[in-house]
């Protein structure tokens, strides 16, 4: 039980949003309307996957001294997960999009970056499969990946400021405020951070065991 009861907390964290963020009620704010609760979702499936990149760039630096094929399944793995939670990221975020600015894609900057720093990740897995040697992979892959956040950090939240941009926070736009996001959206909000989050490590650990299974099946 001790081992699984963040397991329980995301699961119950998740089911908690799904219902509460349908039912509760929310700002009536002007053009977002009822989709104000798609930040629900939207918002937590970045957090999730930036916590995954931040674990796989953690095991990168790691590999690069220990050399472990443990830490490198780690780093893999873990982009592999925060790629999934990317792509939610980017559907959900095309749905609110249509809702409110009219289309699905509008070449916002936000949503360009945004594409662009999870396609520096599909790099990553490409670059990993491009390479036979398991060590000088290994090796290739963590210089990439250590590199490839902070250029992730910059194209979701510097560059997209540096231009006019319909997405909050952004260009001038601004982001949800303490009066936007009353008592009752902080009440589903925070408990769906951290829920997707829970959930995304929890896929990731998933993941692990399996390409951990699968090497020692190869070796054997």
């Amino acid at each position: 039980m001790h081992k699984t009861w963040w397991k329980i907390l995301g699961s119950v964290l998740v089911i908690y949003t799904a219902i509460a963020g349908l039912l509760l009620g929310v700002p009536r704010l002007p053009i977002l309307n009822e989709t104000i609760r798609n930040l629900y979702f939207h918002v937590p499936m970045w957090f999730a996957m930036i916590v995954l990149f931040s674990i796989s760039v953690f095991y990168s630096v790691k590999s690069l001294s220990t050399k472990s094929e443990i830490d490198d399944i780690k780093a893999v793995e873990s982009v592999n997960a925060g790629i999934v939670f990317g792509l939610l990221g980017l559907v959900t975020g095309a749905i609110w999009a249509k809702f409110t600015w009219g289309q699905f894609w509008s070449f916002d900057p936000k949503q360009n970056f945004a594409a662009i720093s999870i396609l520096l990740y599909f790099a990553y897995l490409i670059l990993r499969n491009a390479i036979d040697e398991e060590q000088k992979r290994a090796k290739i892959s963590a210089i990439y990946n250590i590199f490839a956040f902070p250029m992730m950090v910059v194209l979701l939240f510097v560059l997209p400021r540096l231009k006019d941009s319909l997405h909050p926070g952004n260009g001038g736009n601004p982001g949800f405020n303490s009066y936007d996001l009353d008592s009752r959206m902080r009440m589903v909000f925070y408990p769906a951070c951290l829920g997707w989050i829970l959930i995304g490590y929890w896929v990731y650990t998933i993941r692990f065991r399996i390409r951990s299974i699968e090497n020692k099946q190869q070796h054997n």
